[in-house]
């Protein structure tokens, strides 16, 4: 059948002719066919358009009408279901509270210092002909330890001993003369004033043998001199002069420094804070133990005992200077030494100790994690006493035996299951000698395997 233009045209009219379409635009060199392929793609996109409306739809509709009410149901105040638990337990490490005697200490930073230190001066002029102690020797007091040429000062004292001699003779004659005057006296046959004048000549005789008497000691005292002995009991440092020169009385820096090392004290200071507690124990009449320790705080040096406290506070630091003494047997401390001090204040009898770790701050009050026989934890509020290095006394809260955990306290919360770092340790231990048969059984039996073929 042959279609006429006209019903042609009346056909587009009524279906509208695709190419009029604005998203069916063609182009002018386009073919006739070219409306009908851009016809597709536009309706497969509708479709799938209407399949995402859909989808969407569906999905709320099951969101209001079955999640929401079991929600609401299951969760009235609007929480969010809470998080599956980790059924592992978790690792921490625990201590046991203990029951014993907590000493309590005052630290101080001080200083080792000797009760006496003496340098070594020449009293005389002279030539250094002996050096009688070795370097760092301990030496006695009176003990030997320089001479000094002592020849000029022998000259002296021979010179000081003839005039005295010298002098003795003359008053001897000055007494002859006054016993005769006073007999010539008697008979009449002199004057008075020749009595009076051989009795001033005896004294003034007198008088210079005192002084000639004064110079000989002088000269002894100055021949002592040159024997230097040691004033006290010490040790004896590096020389300073050597055998062989001229030392002088007027030198500055001296021949060698002796130091006191048994005994010698420690001066440290404390905070002012410290002051109450200290006084009380000192007007108790007790003796207060202070020991020394390195920088580390590691090494004990020596034991001492509380000998001074100091009458005033520095007032740049707020602390006051406390002084120890230590009998140092063993020659442990050196003067000028830097060292930590520990004074001994009081021993607390009888508490419940736990590693100051275990101790939580709470908002309210302080608590532990305690251990049951389940391996959960509970906490438990407690009462803290005084804390003493890494411990702290419990003065309530907690009984002697008790667990707590000391580490990986973070992670928990009441009730939550545990279980000891020691414990997890053991058990891949355990586990790793049976990995270990199985990966050599496995290697075994390779080996056979290859064997068997070969």
């Amino acid at each position: 059948m042959v279609t006429k233009p006209a019903e042609r045209a009346a056909d587009k009219s009524q279906n509208g002719d695709p190419s009029q379409h604005p998203l069916l635009e063609r182009p002018a060199t386009a073919s006739p066919s070219a409306p009908v392929a851009a016809i597709e793609p536009v309706r497969r996109s509708s479709v799938w358009g209407w399949l995402f409306a859909a989808a969407i739809i569906g999905a709320a509709w099951y969101f209001r009408s079955h999640w929401l009410p079991w929600a609401m149901a299951h969760f009235p105040n609007g929480a969010a279901p809470p998080a599956k638990r980790e059924s592992r337990p978790i690792p921490v490490r625990t201590a046991t509270a203990q029951e014993r005697d907590m000493p309590l200490y005052l630290n101080g930073l001080g200083t080792v210092t000797a009760f006496k230190t003496v340098t070594l001066h020449s009293r005389v002029d002279g030539e250094l002909i002996k050096v009688a102690f070795t370097e760092g020797q301990m030496v006695r007091e009176g003990d030997l330890l320089a001479q000094i040429d002592p020849r000029p000062f022998e000259v002296q004292l021979e010179q000081a001993e003839g005039q005295l001699a010298r002098d003795e003779a003359t008053l001897k004659l000055a007494k002859l003369n006054l016993a005769r005057s006073q007999e010539l006296l008697k008979s009449k046959s002199i004057a008075q004033q020749q009595v009076d004048d051989a009795q001033a000549q005896v004294q003034q005789t007198e008088g210079i043998i005192q002084m000639d008497q004064g110079l000989v000691d002088n000269a002894k005292l100055q021949l002592t001199y040159c024997r230097i002995v040691s004033p006290i009991t010490g040790r004896i440092g590096l020389r300073l002069v050597d055998q062989g020169n001229i030392v002088h009385a007027s030198d500055l820096l001296g021949m060698a420094v002796i130091t006191q090392l048994q005994p010698i004290a420690l001066v440290f200071t404390i905070p002012q804070d410290d002051i109450p507690r200290l006084q009380k124990q000192v007007q108790t009449g007790k003796t207060l133990t202070v020991d020394a320790y390195d920088r580390d705080f590691k090494n004990k040096l020596a034991a001492g005992t509380l000998l001074a406290i100091d009458n005033q506070v520095d007032s740049t630091t707020g602390t006051v200077r406390l002084k120890a003494q230590f009998e140092n047997e063993d020659g442990m401390l050196f003067p000028n030494q830097f060292v930590n001090a520990r004074l001994l204040l009081d021993v607390r009898r009888g508490v419940v100790v736990v590693p100051a770790a275990a101790v939580q701050r709470g908002p309210t009050s302080m608590f532990v994690y305690v251990v049951g026989p389940d391996d959960k934890v509970e906490l438990r509020n407690v009462m803290t006493g005084p804390t003493e290095a890494a411990e702290t006394a419990i003065d309530s809260g907690l009984v002697a035996g008790e667990v707590v955990v000391t580490d990986g306290v973070d992670k928990l919360q009441k009730g939550a299951a545990v279980t000891t770092r020691e414990k997890e340790m053991s058990k891949e231990a355990d586990s790793r000698p049976a990995a270990e048969t199985d990966s050599t059984s496995v290697a075994h039996q390779k080996e056979s395997g290859r064997g068997g073929a070969n």
